[in-house]
């Protein structure tokens, strides 16, 4: 499996730089040192205590997204997953001098610790005066690395480094002192576990494209930020509510020796700060879920959640994948350390930086507890005002409907994957949706042939809520149409006819019309759906066969039309032509006429 390789840039050589500018448009309070990459507060409060941080670029928002009023000072940035040299950090240094000192976070690689260390001596040894105000602290907060490796390599800087220095940035901003910034940072430090998974590499801009490592169900928890192999794969992908207890598990471990790194007592009485991290190519969408599935795998286990944060802070550039972090919070009996509430109300802190998001400043709601909105107010329709309207005969009604959602279930692979070339790719999976749901009313007897009109608005409600976007809504208005005119049309009849079905579909197409531009020849489900109820019209309801057949035709006939109307309207003209695929609506709608008859 390819790794995605494309990106948006002018030249893979000027990207940094570039970023850093566009950055600095973007938060007119940022000043930008172009020839050594250090991005620093233009107009810095001397007064307090200085924060520096940096190492290789490619993790943004992480540094210089965080530089600005309430976490960093400085930011200094080397090239793509490489670390700044110490004369890149010196500059930054120098740009941050104040009257009380400064404090250099860096996460734990080796690069970083010695160019910045060495950095941090060359200035102590020319300025022997100011030798003890720069304090040095290195984050290491991976979980994933066993001590045995970690003697070697010991554990690597992740997301944690965000919480450590947003800390250590709101309690500088109070005016607190060198040493109470830099004793505070260093417990944080030691109190954050953070563990990653990822589904694949992450691509280098202006590196050859490269296959990835990962097989297309393959997952890989404690993958590195610089795409560094992780603790284990697995296969095939779980479910977040099974993935998400194994990297607490890492995180709250008490008794291993090889990976028991915070002091979690896992009797009820921890609380932490939990914040989930995009890597970089994970959706907000999923990215929610994760955060959601995260607390409830932390309550599980017995810990208190006091703030769950959730959004994009220290990538591995497009990535796909996340990271979990937990800052263990004091206990209270804790000698030297902070308390809670203190640290609390320092990550609450407001700040005006783009790369901290927002917060809630509260514990997150019980599952349980979760508003589940205003309850809604129904109008109160009575059911005896419908006109029960039975089929002439049920039982056939019935093996109609189950064969026609069975049939689209079918088809719904086919279905997808004309609509990834002429569409949105979501149209089979729309339409297998409604039929499940279609199935599940059948199967319950609020659809049947004994009570055609209260099935016939039961489907209209299910295309509403079940299938939704655009062929939802249709559907949707196209059933509830159907009903009312097979309601105000049967003429004190007791059963559908074959006349009333054709001249109550007439009229739910005209309704339908009222509601969309597309007519027939317009490659939408519209086509089909026209040519059947104009094909049954011309015979009064009596060749449904011929019906169907005018539908499949007309279904084969969008191959060759051009959009008018719907998702396909908006893809290339060429591309439809070239691949030759009918429209997956107007197919959908083939298969459900097709089956109908039998």
């Amino acid at each position: 499996m390819s790794i995605q390789s494309k990106h948006f840039l002018n030249d893979p050589e000027t990207l940094v730089v570039d970023s850093l500018q566009g950055l600095c448009a973007v938060n007119p309070q940022l000043g930008l040192d172009v020839e050594t990459k250090v991005v620093y507060v233009a107009n810095q409060d001397r007064s307090k205590v200085a924060l520096i941080c940096g190492g290789g670029s490619g993790h943004e928002p992480s540094h210089a997204g965080f530089v600005g009023d309430g976490v960093l000072t400085a930011a200094v940035c080397g090239s793509i997953f490489a670390s700044p040299n110490p004369a890149q950090v010196r500059r930054g240094i120098d740009l941050v001098e104040n009257e009380k000192g400064t404090v250099i976070i860096v996460k734990n690689y080796t690069g970083d610790i010695l160019n910045f260390g060495l950095a941090r001596e060359q200035y102590s040894a020319t300025h022997p005066d100011k030798a003890d105000r720069v304090k040095f602290v290195i984050v290491g907060d991976d979980v994933a690395v066993g001590r045995t490796q970690g003697k070697i390599v010991g554990r690597r800087g992740l997301a944690g480094t965000c919480v450590v220095y947003k800390i250590a940035g709101a309690l500088a901003k109070r005016g607190a002192d060198l040493d109470e910034v830099y004793s505070t940072a260093q417990w944080v430090a030691s109190r954050v576990g953070t563990i990653g998974v990822g589904l694949e590499h992450c691509h280098v801009p202006g590196t050859a494209a490269s296959e990835s490592h990962l097989g297309p169900a393959e997952i890989e928890i404690g993958m590195g930020i610089h795409n560094e192999p992780g603790h284990r794969r697995l296969s095939p992908i779980p479910p977040l509510r099974d993935l998400l207890p194994q990297l607490v598990e890492f995180l709250t471990l008490t008794n291993d020796p090889e990976r028991s790194f915070l002091p979690f007592k896992n009797d009820g009485s921890d609380r932490v700060v939990l914040l989930v991290n995009n890597l970089g190519g994970t959706s907000e969408l999923e990215l929610a879920s994760v955060a959601g599935e995260a607390r409830l795998a932390l309550e599980k286990k017995g810990v208190k959640v006091e703030r769950l944060i959730a959004g994009t802070f220290m990538t591995s550039l497009n990535m796909p994948g996340f990271s979990i972090t937990t800052l263990l919070l004091p206990n209270g009996a804790e000698a030297g350390a902070p308390d809670s509430s203190l640290l609390l109300s320092l990550l609450d802190e407001p700040t005006n930086v783009p790369g901290w998001k927002w917060s809630s400043n509260v514990p997150p709601p019980a599952a349980d507890q979760i508003a589940s909105g205003i309850q809604k107010t129904v109008s109160a329709t009575s059911e005896e005002a419908i006109i029960v309207l039975r089929s002439e005969d049920p039982q056939a009604f019935n093996a109609a409907v189950e064969r026609a959602c069975k049939a689209i279930a079918d088809a719904e692979p086919e279905i997808t994957r004309f609509d990834n070339i002429a569409g949105d790719g979501d149209c089979g999976l729309t339409l297998k949706a409604g039929a499940a749901a279609i199935l599940k009313g059948l199967q319950e007897g609020r659809i049947s042939g004994e009570d055609v009109t209260k099935s016939v608005i039961t489907v209209a409600k299910v295309a509403e809520e079940q299938m939704g976007g655009t062929s939802g809504a249709l559907y949707s208005i196209f059933f509830s149409a159907l009903a009312q005119a097979l309601q105000a049309n049967n003429a004190g009849a007791q059963t559908v006819s074959p006349g009333l079905w054709s001249t109550a579909l007439s009229s739910a197409l005209t309704k339908l019309y009222t509601y969309t531009r597309a007519r027939p020849p317009s490659r939408t489900l519209v086509d089909p759906l026209a040519a059947f109820i104009e094909k049954l019209a011309s015979t009064k309801g009596g060749d449904f066969a011929g019906a169907a057949k005018a539908a499949g035709d007309a279904a084969l006939k969008t191959r060759d039309l051009e959009a008018k109307a719907g998702r396909s309207a908006y893809v290339e003209g060429d591309r439809l032509r070239e691949e030759h695929v009918p429209d997956p609506g107007a197919w959908g709608v083939k298969v459900i006429l097709e089956n109908l008859l039998g």
